[in-house]
């Protein structure tokens, strides 16, 4: 069914409008910095290499050791890198520098600047909680009528719900909605697909083809996502004031979290993600990546090289390419378009899995979707900051199975050391013994060197905010709090991500597939039993490896007794940290206070409000009527070949 809108009829769409100079997104010397970079992190990783050799080599190599070398300098190249991200945007915040022109001003979009084009705001959905994607959507859209520019917004949710009962229940909602929106109705608008073919990916391709040429760009929010009306604002002109640029990605901050562990979550994203996103916005400059959701993209250019074909061969590599938005990213750069990320948090919001149980489960789709990304390395004509996401992202989940074998291959070597007699006298006519020659000092410099990479960002993070942000998290004393228990979390924590991460990568290689289902989005208390049917494995794995160790050798026993002790306590960690009686505790207690918490965003406040006086009625569930289609197919890309010139679209006439 379709109709025609004479509320908000189509207009031609500017393409090549003059930008305004305060929002125009430059970056200067890109091959430099990532050799700059590569500066930093490569003799960083290799002194790490070099420290663990020092400590191998006095009494001869053996081949467990110079396994655990070559992991070693795998895993510390990734770590090099993060570490000098981190220190990278902490200088940059700190001086307040512009990681893209490197000016001492960050770019704004110009407040006063009109809104010249279409844009659409979409939000695909799939089996999700009713309640929750119409309170969020209601609230975006009425962000946006209450500027000055609403006449140039449509809002689609895009339905791929396949559950009968809650299909219904959109329905319904969906009229409630239109009925509130009174005359603002006219703009909004839902289609449910009956086959749901390409998940997301064919969600977001059916639209385009459909609707697409009306637009310049789309807004893509996820089913929990939230932004203000000044954030859709500042992207719709910034992608009109670039008109070289097809996407911009902000930072989508966790808010709306009840349970401690999703305040843990939120507090440290809220803590540490400008200035990382500053770092990594320095070194990949016009090459961002795109994370699915908040962020705007011009529909043109995705349309014609963001088509993705179904790759060869079977998993991990073939199929279906699983998180498409790294490559979409890839392949909109490859074709010369620009592809930025904003580094400051304002008025773009989500929300998390609020337990470790949900955590790890969304976990396990990324890693699947993020190894088949090392399939996608020999793409032709890719940027190589397009193939570093690629490499960066797989490994940041491959790294936790690198650092489990190197711990084992350690346990193993010491075990072997400890149960065999030491041989002093190697060669038939030896006069002096061969003594075996520990360098503690070189174990220690190595230890001292690791935490530095592990904590530094942190320990930056949280000097950063006390410089210039401590009032966002409630004072100096709450945010010293927070940090601390942060601190403390996340090396609780880290063991057990470990070994689910090691544990999903390995069944990614041998071919274990994974339903990618709508996730658990508020808070809940995780049982007992699933908390121990999740983590009984793991905890006596790490029993039996820590009672091995300290019988045979109780000083590796000591190093390795941070890791067993999170794996030991993982069931316990998973359930405490699951309830919001805890979590509300921690929020009276001045810990994990955000500064959506001291002075809430009125899109948030909508959402609140509109959780708590959510209603269906009853409402009758109709078919919403859909706005006049212009049929444009997607162009699917051949990844071996450059991709097709620029071909404009055709828009029609007012």
């Amino acid at each position: 069914m379709s109709i025609n809108r004479n509320s908000a009829p189509i207009i031609p769409v500017a393409r090549h409008s003059v930008p305004a100079p305060a929002s125009k997104m430059t970056a200067v010397g890109e091959r430099a910095r990532l050799f700059f970079m590569a500066l930093l992190a490569v003799p960083t990783a290799g002194l790490a290499g070099w420290s663990l050799y020092e400590i191998f080599r006095p009494n001869g190599l053996t081949e467990l050791e110079i396994a655990q070398l070559g992991l070693c300098l795998m895993l510390f190249s990734w770590l090099s890198m993060a570490f000098w991200t981190a220190v990278v945007g902490f200088v940059f915040q700190l001086l307040n520098i512009d990681p893209l022109s490197l000016r001492r001003t960050l770019a704004k979009s110009d407040v006063e600047a009109p809104v010249q084009q279409r844009h659409a705001i979409v939000m695909p959905v799939y089996n999700e909680d009713t309640q929750r994607i119409m309170v969020g959507f209601e609230a975006c859209v009425r962000e946006i009528m209450a500027s000055a520019y609403r006449g140039q917004f449509d809002f689609f949710m895009l339905s791929d719900t396949r559950d009968a009962e809650l299909a219904e229940a959109e329905l319904k909602a969906w009229q409630r909605l239109t009925n509130r929106l009174g005359d603002y109705a006219s703009q909004v608008f839902y289609r449910r697909r009956e086959q749901n073919t390409g998940r997301k990916v064919g969600n977001l391709t059916d639209f385009c083809q459909r609707w697409g040429a009306h637009y310049e760009s789309m807004i893509v929010l996820d089913a929990d996502s939230v932004m203000s009306g000044e954030r859709m604002l500042d992207l719709a002109k910034r992608i009109e004031a670039n008109p070289d640029t097809a996407l911009i990605q902000t930072i989508p901050m966790p808010v709306r979290q009840d349970t401690f562990f999703g305040r843990f979550v939120q507090f440290a994203a809220h803590l540490y993600s400008p200035m990382l996103a500053t770092g990594l916005s320095f070194w990949q400059t016009d090459s961002a990546n795109y994370w699915g959701h908040n962020a705007i993209v011009r529909i043109q250019p995705f349309m014609q090289h963001c088509g993705l074909p179904t790759l060869d061969g079977r998993a991990p590599f073939g199929g279906e390419i699983l998180s498409h938005d790294f490559v979409e990213a890839a392949l909109l750069r490859r074709a010369g378009w620009q592809c930025f990320l904003l580094t400051d948090t304002d008025g773009s919001y989500e929300e998390v899995p609020s337990n470790l149980v949900d955590y790890a489960v969304r976990d396990r789709r990324w890693v699947q979707g993020n190894i088949q990304h090392l399939g996608l390395l020999g793409v032709k004509g890719l940027k190589t900051t397009s193939r570093m996401h690629f490499l960066f992202g797989a490994f940041a989940y491959i790294s936790s199975l690198i650092l489990f074998v190197m711990l084992a291959l350690g346990t193993v070597d010491a075990l072997i050391r400890a149960s065999t007699v030491p041989q002093f006298f190697t060669s038939e006519y030896q006069l002096f013994p061969t003594w075996q020659i520990a360098r503690q000092d070189m174990m220690v410099v190595t230890m001292w060197g690791t935490a530095a990479l592990l904590f530094m960002p942190k320990l930056l993070g949280i000097v950063l905010a006390l410089i210039q942000r401590r009032q966002e998290f409630g004072g100096t004393f709450a945010l010293l709090k927070g940090a601390l228990v942060e601190v403390l979390m996340a090396v609780l924590i880290a063991p057990l991500m470990m070994f689910y991460h090691s544990f999903f990568v390995i069944s990614v290689f041998i071919g274990h597939q994974v339903k990618w289902e709508a996730q658990a989005r508020e808070g809940r208390m995780v049982p007992w039993t699933v908390a121990l049917k999740r983590t009984r494995i793991m905890s006596c794995l790490a029993v039996a490896w820590g009672v091995t160790t300290w019988y045979y050798t109780p000083s590796l026993f000591m190093w390795l007794l941070p890791v067993l002790l999170g794996m030991t306590l993982a069931a316990p960690l998973i359930c405490l940290s699951s309830s919001k009686m805890l979590g509300v505790w921690s929020k009276r207690a001045g810990i994990f206070v955000i500064g959506q918490e001291i002075r809430e965003d009125m899109a948030l406040k909508r959402v609140r409000v509109g959780m708590k006086n959510f209603a269906l009625g009853h409402q009758q569930a109709i078919v919403p009527a859909l706005p006049q289609e212009n049929w444009h197919p997607m162009q699917i890309q051949e990844l071996n070949q450059q991709p097709l010139p620029m071909r404009p679209l055709a828009v029609p006439a007012a």
